[in-house]
């Protein structure tokens, strides 16, 4: 991962804006020199935001570890989407918003950004990194091999049973049902859909030939509403199946899908997807605060799993209410720290960005005011 100019040169301030606005997030509980924890917590107010549904749990995590330095500061969530969170934000409705992409270069010029001072960058840092699972409900079968040809067959409707022999080729020995296969998208703009059709098209062009995004291009198959939404109808039909960050399907008794990558087969774990994550470069032409991610999905590079979302925590570099500023500052100087990084991937399933991303995220925080 690059070190932008702004992480070069802006390493000491980072350090000096963090103590400052997150002393309470990197330690549990903050204390005061008296060992009085009350006297430390410096937040106070509600923080609202809003967007991606697969970020929820982790976001849920980073405010308790503020709050529990800082009670008189609460956190206000609403896991409506990746679309939604980012045009709420950018009308003014949330002062952050959760984002499974970044905004686009063209989004960005056309603004404008009611919650931000006039002229103001965006501060977009990609703090969540998951596997998104392909799950599906074959009673009695808990793994299938599948190559991204045959993902794409299935999601566009054109391998229709679970015995087709595209599907059997692949899993030698295993018992395929001609059970129909029902396919489940989500029925929401939805930043999970877009990392899903990005890997299809990338990898897969000459099956998926419609171009990436976050809202379902096609007729058919069965439309679910947020993550939840999708895991519920893949879990309530025998033949269905879905895709959805992973650390939602993790607790369910749903089958996986092992990619092929190479000449191996992978199944998703988050060190698999951070392998991803730290061969791709990052997108040109942005702001040194606004971090996006180009996602190599034709990695063939051992162990690596292609299916996966970076989901970002979006804000401005400089707000029109200064308290807005200083809140949002300590919860992204949280979500990014080892510690809140550490919490969200026991409670999510999350992999932890490294320390080289982490300290160019520094940077990019330290600019926020």
């Amino acid at each position: 991962m690059k070190i932008s100019r702004l992480a070069q040169l802006g390493a000491v301030a980072a350090v000096a804006a963090l103590t400052l606005t997150a002393c309470a997030a990197n330690e549990t509980p903050a204390t005061s020199p008296s060992g009085d924890a009350s006297e430390a917590a410096t937040l106070t107010g509600t923080l609202v935001g809003g967007g991606a549904s697969s970020q929820e749990v982790a976001v849920q995590t980073w405010a308790a570890g503020l709050q529990t330095a800082n009670p008189d500061f609460t956190v206000d969530y609403d896991p409506a989407g990746s679309g939604t969170g980012r045009e709420s934000f950018q009308n003014g409705a949330v002062q952050f918003a959760g984002s499974d992409r970044a905004f686009k270069t063209d989004e960005i010029e056309a603004g404008p950004w009611e919650v931000c001072a006039d002229g103001s960058d965006l501060v977009e840092i990609p703090t969540y990194i998951s596997p998104i699972a392909v799950a599906f409900n074959l009673p009695g079968v808990e793994s299938l091999n599948l190559d991204a040809a045959t993902v794409a067959g299935i999601f566009a409707g054109e391998i229709t049973t679970w015995n087709d022999d595209a599907i059997a080729s692949l899993n030698d020995g295993v018992d395929l049902p001609d059970t129909a296969i029902t396919p489940v998208h989500r029925s929401d703009d939805s930043g999970t859909t877009e990392n899903f059709t990005d890997y299809l098209f990338q990898t897969a062009g000459d099956v998926w030939t419609n171009e990436p995004d976050g809202v379902w291009p096609l007729k058919g198959g069965e439309a679910a509403n947020g993550t939840s939404g999708v895991i519920e109808a893949v879990q309530g039909g025998e033949g269905a199946i879905g895709y959805a960050d992973a650390s939602r399907v993790a607790d369910t008794e749903l089958g996986t899908v092992a990619i092929q990558v190479g000449e191996e087969f992978v199944s998703y774990s988050p060190e698999a997807a951070a392998l991803v994550i730290d061969a791709s470069p990052e997108e040109e032409g942005r702001a040194d605060s606004d971090i996006a991610i180009a996602i190599d999905r034709t990695t063939t590079e051992a162990g690596a799993y292609p299916i996966v979302l970076v989901s970002y925590l979006i804000g401005c570099a400089e707000y029109a209410d200064a308290e807005q500023a200083t809140l949002v500052k300590a919860f992204f100087s949280y979500a990014a720290s080892a510690e809140g990084q550490e919490a969200a991937a026991a409670q999510a399933g999350n992999a932890p960005i490294s320390d080289t991303l982490r300290t160019e995220i520094e940077a990019a925080i330290a600019v926020i005011k």
